[in-house]
């Protein structure tokens, strides 16, 4: 009985290898979408703390963080 077989080093590290399914311009406003998002969002917040609303007014800000983190997550993997 043998042993299987390592694959070759090359063969690891094919798939390393990212293509972008997007052009620079499209990354950008993706990343500039991210930076708007948050950049409300956090003035949101802080307008939520310094009035003193409860914890569910500031749940409500949940979709816009989370239409920043899409956003920033996109521009970095380039998709």
């Amino acid at each position: 009985m043998t042993p299987p077989q390592q694959p070759a080093a090359e063969e690891l590290h094919q798939g390393d290898l990212c293509i972008p399914n997007i052009s620079t311009r499209e990354r950008r406003k993706r990343l500039a979408s991210g930076a708007i998002a948050f950049a409300f969002a956090l003035a949101l917040l802080i307008v939520l703390l310094l009035i003193g609303a409860s914890r569910w007014w500031r749940l409500a800000l949940l979709p816009l963080f989370w239409a920043a983190a899409s956003g920033y997550f996109q521009w970095k993997d380039e998709t």
